[in-house]
């Protein structure tokens, strides 16, 4: 009998690595080149050896969300994205990387953040999960944060919700971090199925 829709899940594989090599060591992340016994075969497989982020989908009192943009080189676009940055933190919770990151590129701080959604952004190329986190009742942080390289001229916009999902749909925005986390507000603030907010330390 084929399963529900609803029931299907992603599936953990241990499969083999008969030898790992690190290819090209970088500063954010590396490249690995991987031997894997699948089945009956040995094949090799080469990606990007990620830590991992976090990202805050930042919703005020008006259901705008906040959207920021910057240059990102790899494009050759500002493109539009929300508050993200790596778990680069030893020990630090994703969901305090989301709040840090909230603080460091819109200086605020969300006195209720809750989990949203996690992605896969890559798995063809990279091992690369973001979590994505649901902040609102915002206010401005104490302090504010010198931002340098790609982040000096970062531009912050609030843009209502059902905006920036028409500008997803119609192909106007399309990183992939950002379109996930504004559907997914979207729904969860139309009634979908809600995780109980985790209260962050201080607030």
């Amino acid at each position: 009998m084929p399963r529900a829709a609803s029931g299907l899940r992603d599936e953990p594989v241990e499969a083999e690595v008969v030898d790992s090599e690190l290819v090209y060591e970088g500063r954010v992340w590396d490249v690995r080149s991987d031997t894997i016994r699948y089945g009956d075969e040995q094949i090799v497989r080469q990606y990007v050896d990620h830590p991992g982020a976090a990202a805050v989908i930042a919703i005020d009192e008006q259901d705008r969300v906040l959207l920021i943009q910057q240059y990102r080189h790899p494009i050759r676009h500002r493109d539009w994205e929300v508050p993200a940055g790596l778990l680069d933190v030893a020990g630090e919770p994703p969901i305090e990387t989301a709040a840090r990151e909230l603080a460091e590129e819109a200086d605020l701080v969300a006195a209720s953040i809750e989990p949203l959604v996690s992605i896969f952004t890559t798995p063809g190329g990279n091992d690369e999960i973001v979590h994505l986190f649901l902040a609102r009742d915002l206010s401005a942080a104490p302090d504010t944060h010198a931002r340098e390289q790609e982040e000096a001229d970062i531009r912050l916009e609030w843009v209502p919700l059902a905006d920036a999902v028409a500008g997803v749909l119609e192909g106007r925005l399309r990183n992939g971090i950002l379109a996930v986390g504004v559907l997914a507000a979207a729904q969860r603030l139309a009634g979908g199925a809600a995780v109980e907010p985790e209260r962050l330390a201080g607030s």
